[in-house]
This record gives C-alpha cells, sequence and structure tokens, in this order.
C-alpha cells in the first residue's frame, strides 16, 4: 500500500485571510474538507452546493470550532444551467474578489440520466456546469489574479474499470451508442482534464493558473452508487484501506497543493495525481505533476475542440 502524497506543511499555514475562494460540492467529501482547510487558514469560502439545507449544516459543524475564516453557503445545481447562472450572477453582485474556483463537484457512474438541460448526467454536471461557471466568473478571476483554477478530475479519466477514456464528438450524449456509466464517467474526467489545459493556453499571461487533480480512491459519498454507506463503514472499510483507499482528508491534499503552492502554478495546466490505477503501471504510484497516459489527455487539438463545443453547448456561442 503507498503512502498518499501530502501538502507540505507551510502551504496548509499560510495566510489567507484576504482571499476568496469558491468550492462547489463543498458539502461532503474531500469539497467539505477543501473548505475547511482553507476557512482555517482565514479565507472566506463559498461553499457551493446543491442542497442548501445539508450545506448551511456543515458549515455551522465547521464554524463552531471557531475558524479564522468564514464561510458563505450558495445553492448550486450543476446539473441545471440555468442554477449555473443564477449562482454566478449572485456571486458577482456580492463579491469584489476571487482568487481560487475549485470545480469538485461531481456525480460517477451513473444510470443513463439527463440534466435538465438535456445533457447526458455526467457530461453535464462534471463538464458543463463547470464550464459555464468558470466562464461567467472569469473576468473577476483574472481581476483578482494572481489566481488559479483547480479541476477534480480521476485517473479514470485514462481507463475507467477496463474502458479507455476518451470524448466521443459524434455522441456526447451517448444518444446513438449504448449507455456505459463507466464509460460516461471516464469521457467526462478526460473533459476536466482538458479543461483545465486550455484554459492554462487562454489564460497566458494573465496571472490565473490552472490544474487538474487526481484525489486518489476516496472513501466518499460518489460511491454510494456502487454500495450502501453501512457497507462501506462496517464491513469493507478495513479491506478498503488495505486497497489503497484513502480518507476525504488525504483526498483533498492534491487539490490544496494544486491550489496553494507556487511549484504547482510554475506547471500551469498540469495535472496532479495521488496514486491511481492507470494504463502505464509507473503512473500508477501518482505524481505532483504527472503527464497523463491518455494519448487525448495530451492533444491540444481536442482540447481547443472540445473548448469550441462547449462553448456553444452551454450557449455562450463562438
Amino acid at each position: 500500500m503507498r503512502t498518499p502524497l501530502l501538502c507540505p506543511t507551510d502551504l496548509l499555514n499560510l495566510d489567507l485571510s484576504s482571499r476568496t475562494y469558491i468550492v462547489t460540492g463543498g458539502n461532503s467529501g474531500i469539497g467539505l474538507v477543501t473548505v475547511e482547510q482553507l476557512a482555517k487558514q482565514g479565507a472566506h469560502v463559498v461553499l457551493a452546493c446543491r442542497r442548501v439545507e445539508e450545506g448551511q449544516q456543515k458549515a455551522k459543524e465547521l464554524l463552531s470550532q471557531k475558524l479564522r475564516g468564514t464561510i458563505e453557503v450558495s445553492k448550486l445545481d450543476l446539473a441545471d444551467l440555468n442554477s449555473v447562472r443564477a449562482f454566478a450572477k449572485h456571486f458577482l453582485e456580492n463579491h469584489t474578489s476571487l482568487h481560487g474556483l475549485v470545480n469538485n463537484a461531481g456525480v460517477m457512474n451513473t444510470t443513463f440520466q439527463r440534466t435538465k438541460d438535456g445533457f447526458e448526467m455526467q457530461f453535464g454536471t462534471n463538464h458543463l456546469g463547470h464550464y459555464l461557471l468558470t466562464e461567467l466568473l472569469l473576468p473577476l478571476i483574472k481581476k483578482s489574479a494572481p489566481s488559479r483554477i483547480v479541476c477534480v478530475s480521476s485517473c479514470f479519466h485514462d481507463k475507467a474499470m477496463g474502458y479507455e477514456g476518451r470524448i466521443d464528438f459524434e455522441d456526447l450524449n451517448f444518444e446513438k451508442r449504448k449507455y456505459n456509466g463507466w464509460v460516461a464517467y471516464g469521457q467526462s474526467k478526460l473533459a476536466n482534464l482538458l479543461h483545465a489545459k486550455q484554459l492554462a493556453r487562454r489564460l497566458t499571461g494573465t496571472g490565473v493558473t490552472t490544474a487538474s487533480v487526481h484525489p486518489g480512491w476516496v472513501r466518499t459519498n460518489l460511491i454510494h452508487h456502487s454500495m450502501p454507506r453501512w457497507v462501506q463503514d462496517k464491513v469493507l472499510r478495513p479491506f478498503f484501506k488495505l486497497g489503497g483507499m484513502i480518507e476525504p482528508w488525504e483526498g483533498a491534499q492534491s487539490t490544496l497543493y494544486a491550489l496553494l503552492s507556487p511549484e504547482a502554478a510554475d506547471h500551469n495546466g498540469a495535472f496532479f495525481s495521488q496514486t491511481g490505477i492507470y494504463r502505464n503501471p509507473k503512473a500508477n504510484r501518482g505524481g505532483w505533476p504527472l503527464k497523463s497516459p491518455n494519448p487525448q489527455a495530451n492533444d491540444e487539438t481536442i482540447a481547443e475542440k472540445l473548448d469550441e463545443v462547449s462553448r456553444k453547448l452551454v450557449g455562450l456561442g463562438s
């Protein structure tokens, strides 16, 4: 069992009291840990989530620890582009800076469903919702530079349960091919990685840097689609640990490093990975940064095309 990579202590002690961050999906798992850590360091953190009451309860619990920073809860449903627009509008009307955007929320291996706008659920939620959110907030992110955008991807962008990760531009929403939840998940996570890379190219010289991350095999709500929580906690947790499953605090380390490290900024657009499962076993140990073994992940033409297609799909035109 490999030891998880850990964010250096000095980065976790930085004074962030003058900085503002957004963390999507901040009400659970690695998102909640990210919110907590940033608030511990004095930041103002917007916890963006679909279930607002749950988010408010989590924020209340965190703030009872007398954190140095503040936490604001705001509704965001990434499967509904009108919700994304409303969130961005509310944020821009009430804030004058944004130093970091963590595109963390996601769904995994769902049954076939569509978002409110008609997109396949995983591509629509994990990628398109975050794509629109990023574009709407980008002017303020640039104004607040130096600033950073982190997209939470997965090692499954390379290979998901034996299925090669790829962007199928001919059938992004599974209207022609047979639906497979892992294939859809791999496509969405590859899109997250490519989004970060293309943003880095687009934003060169602006003071905004980007990264994508694989948090590791983390015990979070995402695997509830595969098994009930009580089975995870009571029956399988000891075996998961032996197999390399890590806790949410460990899973948040890649995000925090990519968000806070000056060295990460020197690798603009790079992929930062905990241990994972890749087609090339040498990549399994992870790396900050790590070159993806997936050829599509390193293809600038595909990244550019995804950017163009995504822009049109979310209604931003060409």
